[in-house]
């Protein structure tokens, strides 16, 4: 086993201690790409609900699930994928979607959520370019 205390040397040509630090074992470097064996909470949510929805959700609508720990649950994005179809029906490109607390900001055109608002950021909150608002 490598010795990794701290080795005091005092050179010759000055009066100021001097430190080094046995070298130490090199990390193997990390790969880049995730293995299926562990993949990250994002791959996993994101996984999750390409299975479970009709529409697929932008990254920064991913990143605002994750922040607002949202209940993407099979029931609420069921509920979603409703509110969609309401809104394709009426015609609407951009809607708002309240499903319970939770507000999805919807681009019917491209089956994508842009963003998501939680309960806590719905107060006070003005939304704009939106046409519609399905409340399911």
């Amino acid at each position: 086993m490598e010795d990794l205390r701290i080795r005091y040397y005092t050179p010759v040509t000055t009066g100021t201690p001097h430190v080094t630090r046995p070298s130490q074992p090199q990390q193997p470097k990390e790969t880049e790409e995730k293995t299926v064996e562990n993949p990250s909470f994002r791959e996993a949510l994101e996984a999750q609900l390409q299975q479970t929805s009709n529409v697929s959700f932008s990254k920064h609508a991913v990143n605002r699930a994750i922040q607002r720990n949202l209940d993407l649950s099979e029931d609420n994005i069921a509920r979603l994928n409703e509110g969609v179809r309401l809104a394709k029906e009426k015609k609407l490109e951009d809607p708002l979607i309240l499903v319970d607390r939770t507000a999805f900001l919807v681009n019917i055109k491209h089956h994508r959520v842009i963003t998501t608002v939680d309960a806590e950021e719905l107060k006070g909150n003005v939304f704009t370019n939106i046409d519609g608002t399905v409340i399911i």
